[in-house]
């Protein structure tokens, strides 16, 4: 992994320990999430599993939803490391951010997938 892009990560999640997100928020991150080639489906479950984690469906740590709301909120901002008007490379970052993310929650997402979604997984 980049070192920027984890240094900007970490430092993000930190930030959003403690945020609350809105219901705007999450209706535009599903709206963006076309544009993460790859990872629209996880950026997707990003989204139920902070849904569900808000409301209390599914339980998780702190640190784990900082991740999810640092991740969706640097996804819809407009100022981010790219920012998203300059063609493909705007998007760049943002899936490196999804991607990251990805990454530090696979146990979380493992976990979710079983509980919530009732999958069982290939791990």
């Amino acid at each position: 992994m980049n070192s920027r892009i984890k240094k900007i990560a970490t430092g993000m999640f930190d930030r959003f320990r403690n945020r609350k997100i809105t219901e705007a928020e999450l209706t535009q991150a599903e709206s963006k999430a076309k544009n993460l080639g790859g990872y629209v489906g996880d950026f997707k479950l990003l989204i139920a599993m902070c849904k569900d984690a808000i409301t209390g469906k599914f339980k998780m740590d702190s640190w784990n939803l900082s991740i999810i709301i640092g991740t969706i909120i640097y996804v819809v901002s407009p100022v981010d490391a790219i920012p998203d008007f300059i063609a493909v490379g705007g998007w760049l970052d943002d899936v490196a951010i999804v991607a990251y993310a990805i990454r530090k929650l696979s146990e979380e997402i493992e976990r979710y997938k079983i509980e919530r979604l009732g999958l069982q997984t290939n791990k």
